[in-house]
């Protein structure tokens, strides 16, 4: 959901009433609930938060749109990430000089054909940061872990 002030991102799949809240100018990050969402907020579907990123107008939230199925290790399914949105923090380019949008425009344009590049993979349930070895040899407290935690 997209508002003037704030990001909030609600997770689809898992009956949780949590959402992530990130607010567009101090880019703080917190967690609230639906109720929270103002009924304004423009909303639609992402598939994952690949990251955020400062350019010359400021912070970017970098968002996966598009997903498709690649395969699945342990019944687990791999997903490649095939398109992304690069949303701004800031909702006006004003503060910017003519040199300073154009740098940005080339920054933009440079981080879009990154994203284009093939290689983007996630799962929201299999530990794809880490080996099958590795673990193999983790604690059973470490199994336990969510994977943001890990």
């Amino acid at each position: 959901h997209i508002t003037p002030e704030k990001f909030y991102v609600e997770a689809c799949d898992d009956g949780t009433d949590d959402v992530l809240a990130i607010d567009r100018v101090s880019t703080e990050v917190t967690l609230t609930v639906k109720k929270d969402v103002p009924p304004s907020a423009v909303t639609r579907p992402i598939y994952g938060i690949l990251g955020t990123i400062r350019l010359v107008a400021g912070t970017y939230l970098i968002v996966i749109t598009k997903k498709k199925k690649v395969g699945e290790i342990f019944s687990h399914a791999i997903w490649k990430a095939t398109d992304f949105d690069i949303l701004s923090y800031k909702k006006t380019m004003l503060h910017l000089t003519d040199i300073q949008l154009q740098d940005n425009k080339v920054f933009l344009s440079m981080l879009s054909h990154v994203l284009s590049v093939d290689g983007f993979y996630f799962s929201t349930t299999y530990d794809l940061t880490h080996t099958l070895q590795r673990l193999a040899n983790t604690s059973p407290e470490f199994q336990e872990m969510s994977l943001l935690e890990r």
